[in-house]
């Protein structure tokens, strides 16, 4: 039996729901959206749900976050779209900023130092941990191996910026697959029977390919992000062309490009420091949506210390600043939905983007193994020696995590209380 069309009210519902709830990362974004939209739900069919997400695993930017708003889309049309999307970030955006003016107003309480010192450590285990595991699903031959490992030297040795060295994993992928064709293609799913869903392998899409269809939202998107640059002054002007060049080198999900964001956002504009940006990365695996939301800490930073310069309050400058950041980071995300999504479901089994896109994992775990090296370095080096107590948090949280699957948030919460019980007990 096929289920009701659920209302616009109630999907945004869910959605809102989803983005207070998502913690996990992306891979537990995805299963969440699975389990209730294909399993419970039913509004959505397997083969339906997977075409969605290769799809939005061959853009950059946030592919949980494409994926909710591609789903949207098939269920209501442009107005879901928007919806799913923007509700799946709201609550992330939210709780982020105001952990932001916590931080930037309360970071040097003995507290508050005490708790990030307990945080760090497990925030270096997860990015491991997320290098580790990601090689494993990735690293399945030595010349995927020798991408990562080429990435990884690029980036640490050489400084290559983060979107010439997936150019150049891209270009290597489509030469593999000239040598050697079909490396990349996966192995044939096992068909399984499950019941009838809304909206199924038959259903039209709410809006069909055509060229006007497409450009529409381009121009669109392009024009809302043009006006809201005349509007802001330089300083945030330069902060917005700054995350849309992020938002279209997002490959690989969030721990790959943070290396690019951290090393414009410390080293070339200033808008705050290396420290602060691990600081940054612990408050926002923190919180649920998707991980790339730490631009929003990145821009309050940015406003709140470029607040003298600007003419304003501190805290005014950077909730600007996050709003800033969020909107240009996630704008270009709708474009490439409502430009692209007609056009993948009018070629449905004809997506060829495998052979770049498997290079390009691999050269993403090489970039994860940087932020990896850079989070060692500021967390355990000190000028006196290792700091030892940090890295057996460190090991403890990767023990915790690996063997017995404790989550990501529990193990901060740990972390967080064991700082602050080493700094005021012992």
């Amino acid at each position: 039996m096929i289920p009701e069309h659920p209302s616009f009210l109630s999907a945004m519902a869910y959605w809102f729901k989803l983005g207070c709830i998502s913690f996990g990362g992306p891979a537990g974004q995805i299963s969440l959206m699975h389990a209730e939209l294909v399993e419970r739900r039913r509004w959505i069919s397997e083969q339906r749900f997977l075409h969605a997400l290769n799809y939005c695993m061959a853009l950059p930017g946030p592919e949980a976050q494409q994926l909710a708003t591609y789903l949207g889309w098939l269920l209501h049309g442009v107005k879901g779209g928007l919806a799913a999307g923007i509700l799946f970030v709201l609550p992330a955006f939210l709780l982020l900023t105001g952990l932001s003016w916590a931080y930037a107003r309360y970071a040097d309480l003995p507290l508050t130092m005490a708790a990030l010192y307990g945080i760090k450590p497990v925030v270096t285990a997860i990015v491991i941990l997320a290098a580790w595991r990601l090689g494993q699903r990735t690293l399945k031959t030595p010349a995927l191996g020798l991408v990562a490992a080429l990435a990884f030297l690029s980036m640490e040795f050489l400084g290559a910026p983060f979107p010439l060295v997936i150019a150049g994993a891209a270009l290597t992928g489509i030469l593999m697959d000239r040598l050697h064709p079909g490396f990349a293609q996966p192995s044939a799913a096992r068909q399984i029977a499950r019941p009838a869903a809304l909206i199924d392998d038959q259903s039209p899409p709410p809006v069909q390919a055509s060229l006007l269809a497409s450009l529409k939202p381009l121009i669109l998107a392009l024009g809302a992000g043009a006006l809201l640059l005349m509007l802001t002054n330089s300083y945030f002007s330069t902060m917005a062309l700054f995350f849309t060049q992020t938002a279209l080198v997002t490959f690989g999900g969030a721990y790959a490009v943070l290396p690019y964001v951290q090393q414009a956002a410390v080293s070339t504009h200033g808008w705050l420091s290396a420290p602060q940006m691990i600081d940054g990365l612990a408050l926002g695996e923190s919180t649920p949506g998707p991980l790339i939301i730490i631009v929003a800490f990145v821009g309050f930073m940015g406003g709140w210390n470029g607040a003298a310069l600007l003419g304003l309050e501190p805290a005014l400058a950077g909730c600007i600043g996050a709003g800033v950041a969020t909107l240009f980071t996630f704008l270009p995300s709708f474009a490439f939905i409502f430009a692209g999504a007609p056009w993948i479901e009018a070629s449905r089994n004809n997506l060829r983007l495998q052979a770049p896109l498997t290079a390009i994992s691999a050269a993403v775990v090489g970039v994860i193994l940087t932020l990896a090296l850079l989070l060692v370095r500021q967390v355990f080096i000190r000028v006196g020696g290792p700091d030892l107590p940090a890295l057996g948090l460190c090991l403890g949280a990767l023990l915790i995590m690996a063997r017995w699957n404790m989550g990501a948030i529990s193990t901060i919460g740990i972390g967080a209380t064991l700082g602050i019980f080493w700094k005021f007990l012992i």
